[in-house]
């Protein structure tokens, strides 16, 4: 949408007060952030501009966002991102609240783009998923699996990297569900990202249990190639097979670990991430206990913990709930046992000497760059400008989200 925008003849401005056109990208995935999504609307609302409303948000819950949004507002939902500068003409041109939406998915690879970072290309490979997760809103917005054409991926990919990105993250709803409507699967798409040249990384993006263990064998050996972060993030959000079926979560416990101990073996130094729901409805004591054994079991790298919150329209929303505050309580008590594993494991780390690649700048004088097993490794001194650099270092100390380290050799 930004490069659309830019094509147009638009900048961004630091204020919102100095603009002459508005646009939030809203997400409507948890309770809490809707709820910041919304007030955030009310608030441009009142600045009586243009204003246009983007993402998911309009789609999961079009009537709250009809109750803040005022004077000339336009909602695109994210099949419609294309229709952007339509849009801006109606806001600027015509009072009220208007929805544009689109029935079906585009492939959004070829549309322009503005890249952030400039060594790091974001590549959507598909829209949609195969799944019907009862706590889920988000497939409301986003709809059913729609795969992008394996060559327009590559190309796009062939083209960043000429460009100079040295990391590709390939990303969607769920990254193992790719290809199951047009003929192909993920470990397909890596091997073909990888015969790419040029020298880039490739971190693959969540994909959820059912269809990681559906190309499990073929998966791992793609994930072996030396272009490939050696990075698996795949949902758990739960220790108990009750509290997964009541999720709609088509995996067991079992299955998971499964998948984990294969990689392992295969890949030992792989790091892990995983997400954890707190408080599903129907989680008894003895059901979030078996969470807190499987993570000590499979002992994760990191893990994304939530607390659950009911979204409209959604199965789960009608579900009885567990009180608020041992919703809490229980968040809390696996975030403390993740982290306190989370060191651990990176304890293990200390004395590693490899190469990182610089792609984050850090606060103060420091750097953030990632190992082949996208670890994050904090470095300080150097240029003005480390982005973009590869560094040979030692990890000299861990901490519960990132490692430490000193430079041996500045590439």
């Amino acid at each position: 949408m930004l490069a659309q925008l830019f094509e147009a003849g638009f900048v961004v401005t630091e204020k919102a007060e100095t603009a002459d056109l508005l646009l939030i990208n809203t997400c409507g995935v948890k309770t809490p952030t809707e709820s910041r999504m919304l007030e955030r609307i009310r608030m441009l609302s009142l600045l009586r501009k243009p204003l246009i409303i983007t993402g998911c948000l309009p789609k999961i819950n079009l009537p709250a966002v009809r109750k803040v949004a005022k004077g000339r507002a336009v909602m695109l939902d994210p099949y419609s991102i294309d229709r952007i500068l339509e849009a801006v003409e109606y806001a600027e041109n015509h009072e009220g609240v208007r929805t544009f939406f689109s029935e079906k998915p585009t492939v959004k690879l070829a549309q322009p783009k503005v890249r952030i970072n400039r060594f790091i290309e974001v590549v959507q490979i598909s829209e949609g998923c195969t799944g019907a997760c009862a706590f889920c809103c988000v497939r409301f917005a986003r709809g059913r699996l729609f795969s992008y054409p394996k060559d327009l991926i590559v190309e796009r990919i062939r083209r960043a990297v000429s460009e100079g990105v040295r990391e590709v993250w390939i990303t969607s709803q769920d990254n193992g569900a790719y290809g199951m409507d047009i003929g192909t699967d993920l470990a397909e798409l890596i091997g073909e990202i990888v015969r790419v040249d040029g020298e880039f990384l490739v971190r693959v993006g969540m994909m959820n249990p059912k269809n990681a263990m559906r190309i499990l064998n073929r998966l791992i050996e793609a994930y072996k190639d030396r272009k490939v972060f050696k990075f698996l993030h795949v949902p758990l959000q739960s220790g108990d097979n009750e509290v997964l079926r009541l999720m709609n979560r088509p995996y067991t416990v079992e299955e998971f670990k499964e998948i984990v101990d294969a990689f392992r073996r295969e890949i030992p130094q792989i790091t892990i991430a995983t997400d954890v729901i707190c408080g599903f409805p129907g989680e008894s004591r003895e059901a979030f206990e078996r969470t807190l054994k499987a993570i000590k079991e499979i002992r994760p790298d990191v893990v994304n913990v939530s607390r659950f919150f009911p979204r409209p329209g959604t199965p789960a929303e009608r579900m009885e709930r567990i009180p608020h505050e041992e919703v809490k309580a229980r968040s809390r008590i696996v975030s403390k046992l993740a982290l306190k594993i989370s060191l651990e494991r990176n304890k293990s780390w200390i004395g590693w000497e490899g190469w990182i690649f610089v792609d984050e700048k850090g606060t103060g004088d420091s750097w953030v760059g990632r190992n082949f097993a996208y670890k994050p490794i904090v470095v300080r001194g150097g240029d003005a400008d480390m982005l973009g650099r590869f560094l040979r270092v030692r990890v000299v100390e861990a901490h519960e989200t990132y490692l430490g380290a000193e430079v041996v050799e500045w590439g």
